[in-house]
């Protein structure tokens, strides 16, 4: 099943959803963008028929970053830039806080808020050609630094705010911002072997996985595990972790149905 958007595409099959990109030449965010990524991921947070996302680019680039053609538009206008920035950041937002895991697969340049938005993705792939750039020093803007730094070491995390430099795909591997680097062809097929993975999994037990990374990132070690335990209770009880233990006594394939 495929969907059509001003924007994006949505494809979902085997309960993996792939977002696609699709705002030729190069995929710049725009607000159109944003409200459509919102949607789509709050709407793939819900929906039964989908365990893994896979987000990826059209064409030869993920995203070239925001469409600075919007800004003379809002530079001037009272409250404009409050309501652009909360859209941006739920633009971002929605993507951490899907209750699947996201795979980004980075096929082509990732610039500025497209940077941003690969990182925001659980699992980072990257095409041997892709790169990551933070461009915001290059046209007198700001920003990215905390996702940059949720990925990097503190060195490389500055290197690349404040020189603009471009982070190519195997030094994404190097630094472990990415899991793997492929060639571009392969890039695609990885991921759906990634997402094909994360859906024959407890479906509970993977959005459980997901909120433990959400809530205990910053927490201390102790308060972190008490919280994950408490996951752990709470999916005991459930339909899809009885059949798990049945099925793993039995030595059969199991059945889950999300409950």
């Amino acid at each position: 099943m495929s969907e059509s958007f001003e924007t994006l595409k949505l494809e979902v099959a085997d309960f993996v959803a792939t977002v696609t990109l699709d705002r030729a030449p190069v995929n710049a965010i725009n607000r159109a963008m944003k409200e459509e990524l919102i949607a789509v991921f709050d709407a793939l947070h819900d929906r039964d028929d989908v365990r893994a996302v896979i987000l990826t680019g059209a064409g030869k680039a993920f995203s070239a970053g925001a469409d600075l053609k919007e800004r003379p538009n809002i530079a001037g206008v009272h409250g404009a830039y409050p309501r652009h920035n909360r859209v941006t950041r739920a633009s971002f937002d929605c993507v951490m806080g899907c209750g699947k895991p996201v795979i980004g697969a980075v096929n082509g340049p990732a610039i500025g808020a497209g940077a941003v938005l690969a990182l925001c993705a659980d699992i980072i792939l990257v095409a041997e050609d892709a790169y990551l750039s933070m461009t915001e020093v290059d046209v007198g803007l700001a920003g990215g630094v905390k996702h940059v730094r949720r990925h990097f070491g503190e060195s490389d995390a500055r290197l690349m705010i404040y020189t603009a430099r471009r982070m190519q795909g195997p030094d994404l591997l190097r630094m472990n911002v990415a899991s793997a680097c492929l060639p571009r062809e392969a890039l695609l097929a990885e991921a759906q072997k990634i997402g094909a993975e994360i859906a024959g999994k407890v479906p509970l037990a993977v959005q459980a996985a997901k909120r433990s990374f959400q809530v205990t990132e910053y927490m201390p070690l102790h308060e972190g595990y008490v919280f994950e335990q408490s996951q752990t209770a709470a999916l005991s009880r459930t339909e899809d972790t009885q059949e798990a233990w049945r099925a793993f006594a039995e030595k059969r394939k199991p059945v889950f149905k999300g409950k």
